[in-house]
């Protein structure tokens, strides 16, 4: 079987890039891939620590040739987008020269304000293509000279079957979280980093008389911050994720906050989605982008009408929003635009049989 390596600074963690790497991976498998992982740190296959955001030495070319030396397609997933380590970039840009490459980015330099004067990034070779989580970054690519396809993420999740309901009773994961069966639960499954915006969704939560729920840990220095606003909260407060499944997280969950001021794309809402859900969504630019597919998402500045929801929930909004989910971020979509894009690079060959003949586009 063909082989396709995703490498990264980190994988098979929390984080977004992580969760959409699993998708694609997933997707990837049955395109009939073997698939390896290969990062700096995380549960990954292949561990080459000099690829990892706070590398103590460098990324050797010799050790990352090495770790991809048997893949006949590679997704390079945000590395060499973010200048997290830009000497990583570098060297895994150097070794894939030539080689059928798919450079997956999630958050470009331009988009943050602390690396708007980094220009080494991205990169560019004949042999690769390049993929957007979001159609803004897209736009934003081809300003700057770059063919950039944008290819929304599928979730394993958005399947309308009863295998993918929660199978834990939300009681027990309450109860290891000791919040009452009878108290509203509002996740915020983010880490905690300043655009996350934990004060704006500890606000709200305190405003609806819930318990505050952050899932993820401080990183990015906001460890005091974090802390600072949490023993001030007018709310109860609890932390982490108890090691459950997801599916059931939000099965224990009655909303989901997410006040973000600045995302690349936003996971958190799709899940809510597809979990029946209702979501308070920052209005961060994608969002506008998602919301003009037909969410029913609620604001994060006026508590009031997500409280009137909860009070008299309407089912019709759930559903409404789950079928959105459904139609535009499945593993089905996911797997179809992969199997486009492949095609697209001349890799039909790669693919499993069943995957050759039929024509699929790669926009969303």
């Amino acid at each position: 079987m063909p082989v396709c390596a995703f490498v990264s600074f980190r994988l098979g963690m929390s984080d977004g890039v992580s969760v959409v790497a699993r998708n694609w991976i997933e997707a990837v498998s049955q395109l009939g891939f073997d698939t390896i992982t290969v990062a700096g740190e995380g549960p990954v296959d292949r561990t080459v620590p000099g690829l990892a955001i706070d590398a103590e030495t460098p990324a050797q070319r010799g050790e990352v040739a090495e770790a991809l030396s048997d893949a006949d397609l590679v997704v390079v997933a945000n590395l060499c987008t973010i200048p997290l380590n830009l000497d990583a970039a570098s060297v895994v840009a150097s070794v894939l020269r030539g080689r059928p490459t798919v450079m997956h980015h999630h958050d470009p330099p331009w988009q943050r304000d602390r690396f708007a004067k980094v220009t080494e990034l991205p990169i560019d070779d004949p042999a690769w293509r390049h993929v957007t989580i979001n159609e803004l970054t897209s736009n934003e690519m081809a300003a700057r000279g770059f063919a950039a396809t944008c290819i929304y993420s599928g979730f394993a999740e958005a399947a309308d079957n009863s295998s993918q309901r929660a199978t834990v009773d939300r009681g027990v994961i309450r109860a290891l979280l000791g919040v009452d069966d009878d108290a509203l639960l509002f996740a915020h499954p983010v880490r905690a980093i300043e655009r996350k915006n934990i004060g704006a969704a500890i606000a709200l939560t305190e405003a609806l008389g819930a318990c505050y729920w952050l899932w993820g840990p401080a990183e990015e220095g906001y460890d005091s911050r974090l802390e600072s606003l949490l023993h001030a909260a007018a709310c109860p407060v609890v932390r982490g994720t108890t090691g459950a499944r997801s599916v059931d997280l939000y099965g224990a969950a009655d909303a989901v906050v997410f006040p973000s001021t600045w995302e690349g794309f936003g996971l958190p809402p799709i899940e809510a989605a597809i979990h029946r859900l209702p979501a308070a969504v920052g209005d961060y630019p994608v969002a506008a982008e998602l919301l003009e597919l037909g969410f029913r998402w609620f604001g994060t500045q006026d508590p009031a009408p997500l409280g009137a929801f909860l009070a008299d929930p309407d089912p019709d909004l759930l559903q409404h929003n789950r079928q959105l989910a459904l139609q535009h971020f499945s593993l089905d979509a996911l797997r179809k635009r992969i199997a486009a894009l492949l095609t697209e690079m001349e890799l039909t060959d790669l693919l499993s049989s069943t995957y050759r003949t039929t024509t699929y586009r790669t926009t969303t």
